[in-house]
This record gives structure tokens, sequence and C-alpha cells, in this order.
């Protein structure tokens, strides 16, 4: 039985960039079932390497721009353009990703947002009448505090001084808005999750941890973003807070709506629209996704979660592959079958060759036989076009 299948995983997160990942599971199913058809379409989720996915469907050049990490660092970025459109790609973890600093040496209380606004301003004075903004991956907690206060919103405490770093959001007594407030005509942030900026979901106690805050520290930093919320005195900054995803990039989510008049929408629904996801769903026998690390938060939004709920609901088997499932996956998770590359070596092992597992796993999962929902392909709808195999993805970073 010769199938279709297509290959759409999301990034093995810090090892493998969403194209080397669809490479690898290509490698090991072609070597157990040569005769099967491939798709490769490398998926960007609003996460870490969104501008290298969304940049190639759209044929978007890099731009390279001095600015600043997370913690105040000179460094070169990028950014996408595309002249045809007049449209933007912004990635944030290209500029305040967690990636980017050296491990365990910044605590989230010195870092922020801020070398975003130098981006935004670039893309605006090229002339983007739209922007893609991709949130995940970032280091910061700040709600959107330094990229607001970059792009010119002052934040003034009892002294009627700026404050300069988030944490002295309790102090701050006034809030006073900038000239300009809309940099662009249509601005789309994709996020990867589906938190609220507070409370039990919220950023700070879902993610902050992920970024090295403890527990003890989560109500200080919840307080600094309660106040943030509270400085924007308006029903939609109170709406805003509580919308999915305002939680995204430690709150970043919030402060491109809240500060620059950003729509949040899911960033797998960008990528599907963009690139007709369902359509290609309807043209194949089999879907493969996956990433790094499958845990709760898959299901909150993620690529790899959002490819299972869809397949599952247009009636396509699903297979996820990942570097390590964790506990506590949820019993309706939509996937056909889930498989892990700890399943074939150590955790070690698999961070330093995750290539090499990879196609070892897809190799496994192929030999052993297709999963038994997959229909027989003439009761399937008859191919149209063939997925278009994408270019490649940034270069890694750090399953």
């Amino acid at each position: 039985m010769r199938l279709r299948v297509l290959i759409v995983p999301d990034k093995f997160k810090g090892t493998l960039t969403a194209r080397e990942a669809a490479e690898a599971v290509a490698r090991g199913w072609r070597r157990a079932r040569p005769a099967d058809e491939l798709a490769l379409l490398p998926m960007g989720d609003g996460g870490d390497g969104f501008g290298g996915v969304m940049s190639a469907l759209l044929g978007a050049v890099p731009q390279s721009i001095d600015t600043c990490d997370a913690a105040h660092r000179a460094c070169r970025s990028q950014w996408w353009w595309e002249p045809r459109t007049k449209t933007a790609v912004i990635e944030s973890a290209a500029v305040v990703g967690l990636a980017m600093l050296p491990p365990n040496r910044y605590h989230p209380f010195e870092l922020d947002t801020y070398g975003l606004g130098t981006i935004v301003r670039a893309a605006a004075d090229r002339g983007a009448g739209r922007c893609l903004v991709g949130l995940g991956g970032s280091a910061t907690n700040d709600g959107g505090f330094g990229l607001a206060r970059s792009l010119g919103w002052r934040f003034l405490n009892q002294h009627r001084k700026p404050i300069e770093r988030w944490t002295e959001l309790p102090t701050v007594v006034e809030l006073r808005r900038p000239r300009r407030t809309r940099w662009f005509e249509h601005l789309q942030i994709a996020v990867d999750v589906q938190n609220p900026l507070l409370g039990p979901r919220g950023a700070t106690r879902v993610y902050g941890p992920q970024k090295g805050l403890k527990p003890s520290e989560f109500p200080a930093a919840e307080n600094c973003l309660r106040r943030l919320v509270a400085l924007v005195q308006a029903p939609r900054g109170r709406a805003l807070a509580g919308a999915p995803g305002a939680g995204a990039a430690g709150g970043l989510g919030f402060g491109f709506g809240m500060f620059l008049g950003g729509c949040l929408e899911p960033g797998f629904e960008l990528f599907a629209r963009e690139v007709g996801l369902e359509r290609r769903f309807g043209q194949v026998d089999l879907v493969i996704t996956g990433e790094g690390e499958m845990d709760r938060s898959t299901f909150m939004g993620k690529g790899a979660g959002r490819v299972a709920r869809r397949c599952h609901d247009l009636g396509v088997p699903c297979i996820g592959l990942a570097g390590v499932i964790r506990p506590r996956i949820p019993r309706e998770h939509r996937f056909t079958q889930m498989h892990a590359l700890v399943e074939l070596t150590t955790f070690r092992e698999a961070l330093s060759r995750p290539a090499h597992w990879l196609e070892l796993l897809a190799q496994r999962v192929a030999a052993a036989g297709p999963p038994g929902e997959i229909r027989q392909p003439e009761n399937r709808k008859a191919a149209k076009e063939t997925c278009a195999t994408l270019e490649p993805t940034r270069q890694p970073r750090a399953l």
C-alpha cells in the first residue's frame, strides 16, 4: 500500500530547525518505505523559527540590524522584508530569545523586550503596511514593558521620573503615551500558546520557571504585570490581559496588543491559512508532526498539538514524534501514535545527535507498518497538486 505522507514538524527547540527535523524524518521513512510519496512542510507556529518559515512562504528577504538583546547587550539581529506586498516579518526570539543568552547568567528581573522596538521602527520606516510577529522563545517576563518604553511610552514614578526596569512598575503613578501608537496598518501577532497574562495559567506561573523564575518570586512578578494592566486604565487593557495568547512570551502578547494595537492570533492558524493546510491534509493518507518536547503546553495552542487536533477532525491519521514525551499528557491528545527519541537512546545522546536519532525513530515507526486507521488510497480525496517543499529555515540555536 503506497501512502502519501505529509511531514509537517515544528522545530526541535535548540537542536533542529523545522526544516532539519522534516528532512530527518523523511530520510528514515524512505529507508523503510521507499515507495511512499513524501511531502515536506516545515511549520512555524509563532515560536522559534517563525521568521525563517514565514519568510520562505512569503518570499521575504532577510534584513540585518543593530539592536540589543534581552540583557541590553549589543547584538546584530534579523528581520524579513517582502517589498511587493510591503510585508515585514519579525521573530521575537531573534532579538530577545532565551537561546541568545548564556545559561543561568541572567535573571528574568534583569531582562526586558526593549531591543524589539528598534526592529519595529525599522520595519515601519521601510514602509511596511503589514507586519507579522512571532512571539515564542523569549527570555523575558515583562509584559512588553521594554518594547513600550523603546517606542516612546513613559512610565513615571511618584517623583515624575521615568523608570527603566519592569520590576519598578509598582512604583509607577502615571503612564504617558507617545504621539505615535499605530505603526502598521495590519499588525498580526502570532502566539504559540493560549495562556492569559495573569493568574494560575498566566505567563509568570506557567512559563516563568523555564526562564529562571522561582515560585517564591511569582507574587512579585505577577504584581508588576498586574500594575502594568492597571496603568492602561481602559476596558481594552483588562480584556486584553485575559485574552488567549496575552501571556505568550512573558506577556509580550499583551504588550504588542496594548501598546501597538496588534491583533493576537494563534500562530498555527496563521501558518495554516498561508499554506492552505486543510486542503493539503485532504490530499494525503498520513500526517507526521513533532517537536522537541511534548508536554501539556503542546496542547495549549502549539503547532504539533493543533496539527493532531485538525487531523483528528478531518479523519486523517497523525503520528507525533518528539525528543521526549512528558507525563500528564491529556488523554484526548488526538495523536494516532506518539513516539520519542528516548525510546531508542538516552536523553543526553538524543540532545547530541538529534537528527540521527530522529531518522532512526522515523524508520522504526515506518517499518512497524502504517496505523490501522489509514484508509485505502482510492477512498480518499484525489490529490490535485503536490505539496511544495519549502526553503530551509534559519540555522538552529539550543530538544
